[in-house]
């Protein structure tokens, strides 16, 4: 799109007014979008239109329709991460990646739903209620940037942003047919997010870019990437994209299963797929499945739910009668474990950079990872456990194969490979050590070449 508007092919309003028309053909069914500044964004994509017809010097994404997911602050939109405790809540601010992607030329089309306090792998809230899947409306589009992946798949919004703690940016990727990248700590600024990045949210949490193609992700991910001082974790990395020199000197190791949450046939297939299309592409290419994972779940769910559970409970106290039920079921999983000491945090802490350095050393001889991304497709709304060969899987199990990669701080990215008996696509995960984003999304390019995953021509 922004190549077609630099060449004076394509009009910014009228790129516009197609999104607009999408969105509102499609939105009432998949309920992607919580809020759409139309007459602002009108205001920006005829701006840019004058800057292309005056030569102006143009951003790379000059003109471009995207989506913010509604826990990150942009000024004057909703900033509710989906819970009625904020509500009416707006940013006061855009959030520096928010301003970056303005400063490329970007027009941001509105915000996009999230479950309460983001803490569900689908979407769901009291405030705007149910996102639905657009490959099936019966079905949930993940979460918790469910939001952001219904609008991104289904056309509304021509890419965007999510943010991922245990899967959020993966997952609804995964079940809606898109791509998407959880970048390591800090190599993103995640400053302008709700709840804020500090703590163990620092260790865990990140921002990252939704797309279709590899591509849209790759030239989001170079547009918000860089070191900003509001955020704990971040750091000065250069962006390195390697050459296929580089890359085929690469040996990747694949699992299409853990020992512990069986994935289903289709997935598995999707990742023998992906792993037979890069040794097609040249690549060494061998089963392997680090040790250590099965710990990384464990201590991430020290992190994520109890640690987590305790920072948020001070907000939640006295407010039971307004939360929704999906938060109420995190809750009660919190209830259930002892919060932590000062020892035993101490001990989580230690205990995970131990696992990391043990994973870390494994992947001297595997740079790069291919798995699931989760343990089923795409669910119904409301399911909670499913039979996947023969073992129950239940709903906190299904998604450890993200849960691992948020606990180690890795980068990892979910490229659409193939489609269910049902229809409902597939997607990869593929892995990296820490700040080697351009590596994780240049294999997935060639994933995405060797499968040739379309989207179909309208999600509906």
């Amino acid at each position: 799109m922004a190549q077609q508007i630099r060449a004076k092919r394509l009009s910014p309003v009228e790129l516009l007014d197609a999104h607009l028309a999408r969105i509102e053909r499609f939105n009432p069914k998949i309920n992607a979008f919580v809020h759409v500044d139309a007459d602002r964004a009108l205001d920006q994509a005829r701006a840019a239109e004058v800057a292309v017809m005056q030569n102006h010097h143009l951003g790379g994404l000059h003109g471009v329709p995207i989506s913010i997911k509604s826990s990150i602050s942009v000024a004057g939109m909703p900033y509710e991460a989906g819970t009625k405790l904020r509500e009416g809540v707006v940013g006061q601010t855009d959030a520096p990646l928010v301003s970056r992607l303005r400063n490329a030329g970007a027009v941001v089309l509105g915000v996009t739903n999230t479950p309460e306090f983001l803490m569900a792998w689908e979407t769901d809230n009291l405030l705007y209620g149910r996102t639905n899947n657009p490959w099936d409306l019966s079905r949930t589009a993940g979460g918790s940037s469910g939001g952001e992946a219904a609008a991104i798949s289904s056309g509304c919004s021509a890419g965007g942003v999510g943010s991922d703690g245990g899967g959020s940016i993966r997952v609804p990727a995964h079940f809606c047919g898109i791509c998407g990248l959880k970048p390591t700590p800090g190599r993103i600024p995640a400053r302008g997010h709700f709840p804020q990045s500090v703590g163990p949210f620092a260790l865990l949490g990140v921002v990252g870019p939704m797309a279709r193609p590899v591509a849209d992700v790759k030239l989001l991910f170079e547009i918000m990437q860089g070191p900003d001082i509001g955020d704990p974790s971040a750091a000065r990395v250069p962006v390195r994209w390697p050459d296929r020199n580089q890359l085929n000197k690469l040996r990747i190791g694949y699992f299409e299963s853990d020992d512990r949450t069986p994935a289903t046939a289709e997935t598995r297939s999707a990742v023998h797929q992906a792993a037979e299309a890069l040794r097609s592409a040249g690549f060494d290419v061998e089963p392997f499945c680090p040790s250590g994972l099965e710990k990384a779940r464990q201590l991430w769910w020290q992190f994520f739910g109890i640690a987590g559970g305790m920072l948020l409970g001070p907000m939640l106290r006295g407010c039971e009668s307004e939360l929704s039920p999906i938060l109420k079921e995190f809750n009660g999983w919190v209830a259930a474990e002892n919060p932590h000491t000062a020892q035993t945090l101490l001990d989580t802490w230690i205990e995970r950079d131990l696992v990391r350095m043990q994973v870390f050393e494994q992947m001297e001889r595997f740079p790069v990872l291919l798995c699931p991304v989760a343990a089923v497709p795409a669910f119904r709304h409301g399911e909670r456990r499913w039979q996947v060969e023969g073992k129950t899987v239940e709903y906190l199990d299904a998604w450890s194969y993200c849960e691992w990669f948020n606990l180690l701080g890795m980068p990892a990215a979910t490229v659409p490979v193939s489609r269910s008996p049902e229809g409902l696509p597939i997607g990869v995960q593929v892995v990296a050590r820490p700040w080697e984003e351009e590596l994780v999304l240049s294999v997935s390019e060639l994933i995405e070449a060797g499968c040739g995953f379309k989207l179909p021509p309208a999600c509906s």
